[in-house]
This record gives structure tokens, C-alpha cells and sequence, in this order.
């Protein structure tokens, strides 16, 4: 029965944290729909332009096609974003996969440019080397996601983010950064920001604040990856987040261990 009872205890927890995660993911989500709205809207306004185009010059051959290549284009971007944004908050596997950490970078990108755009938030992307490493792909990009999201967060006057992926062959780790110029983290709350429920930000006009679950969360999934994740911070200079996770070769035997 105490056995019966501890296997049960153990589901259960694993379910709430599997239920955390997704919540912590949608929210990440969230804090883009505006500014994905506003691009779709952009998006869509292009479109209907040029097939208003084309309808205009139907014996002008060089003027429609220029008008049909630009709605194709308009069709394809978009249809990137939505994959991009419903594929990332609908993954619910937690089965590891032999993934390029470039490629998940890039579909992060690809949700958060337009909202980084929108805030006068220049982005530089660095690669070094070839870096796979085996991992649940959705919760890479989720940690990827919630740290972008707090970097632009602590840039409200716009700055610079930098996002870079390298191998370090002398750790036998992969190192993902995610580095800003904003407003910094004073050190007394710089100890405490992994802490589940601890939050740096104030409310807003609403009385709503942050939750303090992103970056506990994105801790408990990197130690998970057998990983580690720190923090380097100035007040008035920004702050350095880097995420190291074991290397796994291209084309290497995938561990056998689960997520």
C-alpha cells in the first residue's frame, strides 16, 4: 500500500510539473501575441495590396507576376511564424532528440524578431563550430524564448542583444548565450532570481507582475538535460545568461538515458 501510495505521489508530481512547464511555455507565448498580431496584420495588409494589384493590370504580365511573387512570399513568411509559434506551444514530447542547437535558435528568432524590432533591440547572432547536443527540442527553445523575452524586458529604451551558440571542446559542453544591454540586476537579487516565485518585476498599471516561474523553470529544465545554467550581471551594464549543455558529435550515438 506505501509503495502504491509513493508510485502515485510520484505521477502525480510528474504531472504538475509537466502542467507547469506547459504553463510556463504558453505564458512565453503570450508575451509575443501582440506583436505576432501586428506582424500577421502587416502580413495580411501586403497581401491583399498586391492582389489588388494584379487584378488592376491583368494584361501587364510583368506587373502581376512581381504582385503574385510578393503574395507568395507574404503566404510563405507567415506561414513560418505560425508553424514556428504553434509547433513550439503545442509540443508536449518529452522524448530527447539529436538536434542542432543553431536550427532551435533560429526558430526562436524567427517568433521574437518582429517584438524585439518593435523595441529598437538590435540582434546579434554568433555561431561557432558545428553544436548538437540531445535534448527535448521544445524545452530548449522555451528556456531560449523566456530569457530573449526577459532580456528585451530589461531593454524598455532599446539596446543590443546578443545571441550565441559554440562548442567548447575542452568542457565538452555547448554553450548558448544570451547577452543584453539593459538595466541589470542589482547583486542581492541577482542570488535569489532562480528561487521559484521570485521576480524582479514590478507590477504594471494592472497590479499584474511577473510570476518568478521562467527562470526557475528554465533551471529545473537544463539541470534535467544534465546541464547548468548561470548568470552574470551589472547594474546599468546588463546581464549575461549562459547555458551549457553536453556536447553530443553530429552523427554520435545518442545516450540512452530519458528525459
Amino acid at each position: 500500500m506505501i509503495g502504491e501510495d509513493l508510485m502515485v505521489s510520484s505521477a502525480e508530481a510528474e504531472q504538475l510539473r509537466q502542467q507547469l512547464l506547459q504553463a510556463q511555455k504558453l505564458s512565453s507565448v503570450g508575451a509575443l501575441a501582440s506583436s505576432v498580431a501586428h506582424e500577421f496584420n502587416n502580413i495580411l495588409t501586403t497581401i491583399i495590396n498586391y492582389a489588388r494589384l494584379a487584378l488592376r493590370t491583368p494584361h501587364d504580365e510583368t506587373a502581376r507576376t512581381q504582385a503574385l511573387e510578393k503574395i507568395l512570399k507574404g503566404g510563405q513568411r507567415a506561414a513560418v511564424v505560425i508553424n514556428s509559434m504553434l509547433g513550439f506551444a503545442r509540443n508536449t514530447s518529452t522524448q530527447r532528440e539529436h538536434a542542432n542547437l543553431v536550427g532551435l535558435v533560429d526558430e526562436v528568432l524567427i517568433l521574437t524578431e518582429k517584438d524585439l524590432s518593435k523595441h529598437r533591440i538590435q540582434v546579434e547572432k554568433k555561431v561557432q563550430g558545428r553544436p548538437h547536443a540531445h535534448v527535448v527540442p521544445a524545452q530548449i527553445e522555451q528556456v531560449l524564448l523566456n530569457l530573449i523575452i526577459n532580456a528585451r524586458q530589461a531593454m524598455p529604451r532599446g539596446g543590443r542583444l546578443r545571441v550565441e551558440v559554440r562548442e567548447n571542446a575542452r568542457s565538452g559542453m555547448v554553450e548558448l548565450i544570451v547577452a543584453d544591454s539593459g538595466v541589470g540586476i542589482p547583486p542581492e537579487r541577482l542570488r535569489l532570481i532562480f528561487e521559484p516565485f521570485y521576480t524582479t518585476k514590478e507590477p504594471d498599471a494592472n497590479g499584474h507582475g511577473g510570476t518568478g516561474l521562467g527562470l526557475s523553470v528554465c533551471r529545473q529544465i537544463i539541470e534535467q538535460h544534465q546541464g547548468r545554467i548561470r548568470v552574470e550581471s551589472l547594474v546599468g551594464k546588463g546581464s549575461t545568461f549562459t547555458v551549457k549543455l553536453p556536447i553530443q558529435p553530429e552523427g554520435g550515438k545518442e545516450p540512452e538515458t530519458g528525459a
